[in-house]
């Protein structure tokens, strides 16, 4: 087993941290207010619409992945030893944090009335539907939690925290996390943003309590969306309103 380094300069804001969250700004955009154009055009490529939609997905989180793990590889390095050091914690937290998100999450739908489902999680649904399994997981449990921890949870809060409180930046990580998940599609609606919003304070909750360890809230994410997938394809689509 190797040597873990001290954090030293790890946590400071890089040229390769702002081209990363350039391109996932530029690129969100341009999906955002050319979602039909672009759709069009892929369809060229892949006239099946899931494989389109699929296409465009992965074109985006794999452009920006790479460009993440490039910037943060040290980081990923680091925080994989630390938690080689404590397998079996590792392992038993990750269901109990999933555990803690579901919980927190039934409390926010119940303080903010009845749950509704964002167009976010009916597209991710109709996706899993669609599309085999090998297809879905690298997408959605391996690559979308990746960027999304990468962006909200490292820099949002592992380097943003050097010159602003770290409770602000925890604030600022849930809110834009939720907001990312709705934002363009239904607007803001709290019933609509409360499941993110529970994943996402429990999400900061174990980065921060690991030591800003962003490869285990990665893992805890990449559970959850495991999970998710594997209950879609589970339970009957007519359950599921498809």
């Amino acid at each position: 087993m190797g040597t873990i380094p001290p954090a030293g300069r790890l946590y400071r804001f890089t040229g390769l941290d702002a081209a990363t969250f350039g391109l996932y700004v530029s690129l969100a955009t341009v999906l955002s207010l050319a979602t039909a154009p672009v759709t069009t055009f892929v369809q060229h490529i892949f006239p099946d619409p899931a494989t389109a939609v699929f296409a465009i997905n992965l074109a985006f989180y794999a452009s920006v992945g790479l460009f993440a793990a490039a910037a943060a590889w040290r980081v990923i390095a680091r925080d994989l030893l630390i938690l080689a050091t404590r397998p079996w914690f590792t392992l038993a937290m990750i269901p109990l944090s999933i555990v803690a998100m579901l919980v927190i999450t039934a409390i926010l739908v119940t303080v903010t009335g009845a749950a509704k489902e964002s167009q976010n999680q009916l597209g991710l649904q109709s996706l899993v539907l669609q599309l085999p399994a090998w297809f879905v997981v690298p997408l959605l449990v391996v690559l979308g939690p990746f960027v999304e921890e990468y962006l909200f949870r490292h820099l949002l809060i592992g380097k943003l925290s050097r010159r602003v409180n770290i409770w602000l930046c925890c604030a600022l990580s849930v809110l834009c996390f939720a907001a990312i998940h709705v934002v363009g599609r239904e607007g803001l609606v709290v019933p609509a943003l409360a499941p993110y919003l529970g994943m996402g304070v429990v999400l900061v909750a174990v980065y921060v309590w690991t030591g800003k360890n962003v490869m285990f809230s990665y893992f805890v994410h990449a559970a959850k969306n495991l999970l998710a997938v594997a209950l879609i394809y589970a339970i009957p689509p007519q359950l599921l309103g498809g």
